[in-house]
């Protein structure tokens, strides 16, 4: 297993560009499944799991043909069921918790589907209750295998109906759309998520002959067409590398241009950053983040202290907090993060109380943060990374940390950040990867 060695305390300099959108791209690459025509998506992020994805729909019978290192062709024309009893196909969808999207498109168009549980970061539990209460409101009828671990998914039809979601759940959205919009009748979705990469579906959708309204409220109104067509897509950037890079800089007191940020579609996330002190520039569609010798966390306006908490969109998006909570340790003053989707995010945080920061972590979706601002001094460690989030945070305070730390596990971080050794090299860090 593959580690990082990292060299603390070197300034960047440059111009980085953030990598197509994961978790966008988890969505859209399963959408391909709706139609039998060509669809052509550009700036797919070359990562593991959306690597993992792209061959597992391969394996499928999807044809799949790469046009450049971030740019594919998929023809879902003939799809091989018997391919989805495998075990091979169960290894590798187990793994891989984005192919639980694969459940809407292969029901809305064949009105079958199998699935196993599938696997993903360890970050507490995150139920599919949603996904499928969604799709047997539709008309599907599932059933568990508990010798073989498996969903079985079937429907003679499925018919539009109103649903109200019980968690506006983003690939719930996504599952629940992509099998609605081949179905008869009219699909409403209250409490829908909202959040760009789902609007992204949507227009994706539209242009493929779907009939979405609402896009960007949590009301989804689909009207049922009887078949989909081919398109082309592009992904939007991936905010949370965008919001990476940021904290990254101000951690390491460097001055960086983040170029082509959509920033348009980052919502309340530079406004977060200036909450903890981090001053930014907008210029055009890129993000200047100057040096910073200091940064001071504010106050809430009657004085208390400052809380970041995670909210379905338009609130802070989760997949940001690991890395608000490690910039935060160098801020002036003291700062709560509530962690309020999954209950076991905030465990890595005994690695940087180890390297020298002080966080108490009240419960497992709270840690207070007291900044120390100049007076910190985090100290090289060697540390394993727990999930994709977690492990840009730890890079992050190592590359701010006196000496060199060992990222272990870092199979974590490719799943999520491409080339990213190799990009923060090219602004000045000292990152070696070692193969084990």
């Amino acid at each position: 297993m593959a580690s990082f060695s990292i060299v603390g305390k070197r300034k960047l300099s440059g111009e980085i560009t953030p990598q197509g959108a994961k978790n966008e791209a988890l969505q859209v690459i399963c959408a391909v499944l709706l139609t039998d025509e060509e669809v052509i998506i550009s700036n797919i992020p070359d990562i593991l799991d959306v690597n993992n994805l792209i061959h597992l729909l391969s394996e499928m019978g999807v044809e799949v043909k790469r046009l450049d290192r971030h740019s594919y062709s998929f023809k879902a024309q003939n799809i091989n069921f018997d391919y989805l009893l495998t075990p091979e196909f169960y290894k590798k969808s187990a793994s891989l918790r984005g192919s639980v999207m694969i459940v809407g498109p292969l029901m809305g168009r064949y009105k079958e589907a199998v699935i196993p549980k599938p696997g993903g970061d360890k970050i507490g539990r995150r139920r599919l209750d949603t996904h499928f209460i969604g799709i047997q409101k539709l008309g599907a009828d599932f059933r568990y295998d508990p010798d073989r671990k498996l969903y079985e998914i079937k429907a003679e039809k499925l018919t539009g109906c109103y649903m109200l979601l019980d968690e506006a759940s983003v690939t719930g959205t996504a599952n629940i759309l992509m099998a609605a919009v081949l179905a008869e009748g009219t699909t409403t979705i209250y409490n829908a998520a909202c959040e760009p990469y789902v609007q992204q579906l949507c227009r994706m959708l539209n242009r493929m002959g779907a009939k979405i309204s609402g896009i960007g409220s949590n009301f989804l109104t689909i009207e049922g067409v009887n078949k989909l067509n081919g398109c082309t897509h592009q992904i939007l950037p991936d905010m949370i590398e965008v919001g990476s890079f940021i904290g990254l800089a101000a951690m390491t007191g460097s001055s960086i241009r983040i170029k082509n940020v959509a920033y348009d579609e980052l919502g309340i996330i530079p406004d977060s950053f200036r909450k903890l002190g981090i001053q930014l520039e907008r210029d055009g569609d890129d993000i200047v983040v100057p040096e910073h010798k200091e940064y001071t966390i504010e106050s809430f306006i009657d004085g208390s202290i400052m809380t970041l908490a995670d909210a379905p969109w338009p609130g802070l998006t989760p997949d940001l907090l690991s890395v608000f909570l490690v910039i935060a340790a160098k801020a002036k003053g003291s700062v709560l993060i509530h962690q309020k989707m999954f209950e076991s995010r905030l465990f890595f945080v005994d690695k940087l109380i180890d390297m020298g920061a002080q966080i108490i972590l009240c419960d497992p979706h709270r840690a207070t943060v007291i900044g120390q601002g100049e007076n910190l001094h985090l100290r090289a460690a060697r540390m394993s990374s727990p999930d994709i989030r977690a492990g840009i945070a730890l890079l992050i305070a190592a590359m701010s940390a006196e000496g060199t730390s060992i990222i272990e596990n870092i199979d974590q971080i490719d799943r999520g950040y491409q080339d990213i050794d190799i990009r923060l090299n090219a602004l000045g860090a000292k990152i070696e990867r070692i193969e084990s």
